[in-house]
């Protein structure tokens, strides 16, 4: 496997924290010599050898066999309760429904060339607007979120005749040129070359990281801003962020309405990306039911394909609809694919009949429980956030009455969470955030938040 470098060998390390693991710690090669057999270091080293390295992909963790529910498979038999998922298993992995729909649809109409439509891909704009509230009432799929949240700032640009945007700091839209440009993570912006112009940014509303000095509460300064820069800019096509991002942070409950309140001011539209936390995962079917606004423009993906096609889709706001009419917004080979379609249509009902949000609020409130509870009993546990079932645990070093992040820490806790059968992401280098799928059972969850309890106690003891 390939040698990651180490903070001694590369000090810009910590400045690159991200969303994801940057697959940088020691302990990755060395947990791979612990539990990983021979034939999986083949496939691992036959990966590395074909593939270009990247800093969230090289080296794999592991090499997987078999994915159902919520739990991941190894080639050596394991079982993985995933706590990840990239977001794309709300109704677990290779559900059955999906599968069946996929099937069928498969032996009867396979592919849709883009100049015809076919009857799965009505269907599912159909439910799509259905399913949203107001005049988000046109829709376009896409093969990925990125390619999608493309979309929408085309849209935007010729909507409004403008070209700026206003996104955020530490925000994650997608690695293609045109989404890191909008997109805040150093790591995929830094060295790449001039991005797309009149991409502002500003803070996130997130007290952690503010620059306003709130505190421990927003205060809404970081609202009050974006209806500063747009004032002052004047010409501003859209704003866009993440409704709630995926560290997890919730902003307040005034704070979109605001923004909201602000972009109508101003003529600038209000793009959301949902990619990773729509589809019921905060406890509603869309995380801005949350704040009581409407998007002018929403970007679904990732659990869109029920956990099994590359499936998004930008829906916008049915007057939008002539901005573009003898232009190019998307156009993409697979935009109607009937089989991921069908995929969606399997998916989508099976949210709504097992009423996943509702679960997702219930199981999302019984965790938060047990998390509060062990941070009584850990004093690295720093803030417990968390909505629906998108939840995070930050991990803090307390020196002279000032809290650090306790990077090495989550980092451990992540392998001691590994090595037990708990796979997670660690965000932002001290977080350490768990998307299960929606389907898990109350039984799976208590199981993986006890394994967290003992990856704590192993650290500390």
């Amino acid at each position: 496997m390939p040698t990651p470098p180490t903070p001694e060998q590369n000090p810009d390390i910590e400045s690159l924290r991200s969303e994801g693991d940057l697959n940088l710690s020691p302990r990755r090669r060395a947990w791979a010599e612990s539990h990983l057999d021979d034939a999986t270091r083949k496939l691992l080293a036959e990966d590395a050898r074909l593939f270009l390295h990247q800093s969230l992909s090289t080296p794999c963790l592991n090499a997987l066999s078999e994915c159902s529910g919520a739990t991941l498979t190894d080639l050596q038999g394991r079982e993985i309760l995933d706590f990840h998922g990239n977001n794309v298993h709300q109704v677990g992995f290779s559900h059955p429904k999906v599968i069946e729909a996929i099937t069928r649809q498969m032996q009867q109409l396979s592919f849709c060339p883009r100049r015809y439509t076919c009857v799965p891909a009505v269907d599912l704009a159909r439910k799509l607007t259905s399913l949203t509230p107001g005049r988000l009432k046109r829709v376009l799929f896409a093969p990925g979120g990125t390619t999608a949240m493309g979309m929408a700032i085309k849209l935007a640009r010729v909507a409004t005749g403008r070209f700026k945007t206003i996104s955020m700091w530490e925000s994650f839209h997608g690695a293609s040129l045109d989404c890191i440009s909008i997109g805040g993570e150093a790591i995929f912006r830094r060295g790449i070359g001039p991005l797309l112009p009149g991409c502002e940014h500003v803070p996130p509303p997130d007290p952690k990281q503010c620059p306003f000095k709130c505190g421990e509460r927003c205060n809404l300064n970081c609202a009050d801003y974006i209806e500063y820069v747009l004032e002052r800019e004047g010409d501003v096509a859209a704003v866009i962020s993440e409704t709630i991002r995926c560290t997890p942070f919730v902003p307040p409950p005034e704070y979109w309405q605001r923004i909201k309140a602000s972009c109508e001011r101003h003529g600038a539209l209000l793009i959301l990306d949902e990619v990773p936390i729509g589809l019921g995962r905060t406890g509603k079917m869309f995380a801005f039911e949350h704040y009581g606004i409407e998007p002018d423009i929403l970007v679904l993906g990732k659990g869109l394909g029920g956990g099994i096609f590359p499936l998004a889709a930008m829906l916008a706001r049915d007057d939008l609809n002539d901005a573009y009419a003898h232009g190019a917004l998307g156009h993409y080979t697979h935009e109607k694919n009937p089989v991921a379609c069908a995929a969606a249509l399997a998916a989508l009902e099976i949210i709504e009949q097992e009423d996943l949000p509702g679960r997702a609020a219930e199981l999302g409130q019984f965790a938060l429980g047990i998390l509060r509870e062990m941070a009584t009993r850990h004093s690295i546990i720093g803030e417990i956030r968390g909505i629906g079932l998108i939840l995070g645990v930050e991990l803090v070093r307390r020196r002279d009455g000032v809290a650090h992040k306790a990077t090495d820490e989550a980092d451990a806790v992540l392998y001691a969470c590994l090595e037990r059968g708990l796979s997670f992401k660690t965000t932002m280098g001290n977080i350490l955030t768990m998307t299960p799928a929606l389907t898990i059972t109350k039984e799976e969850l208590k199981r993986g938040l006890a394994i967290l309890d003992e990856a704590l106690t192993s650290i500390s003891g």
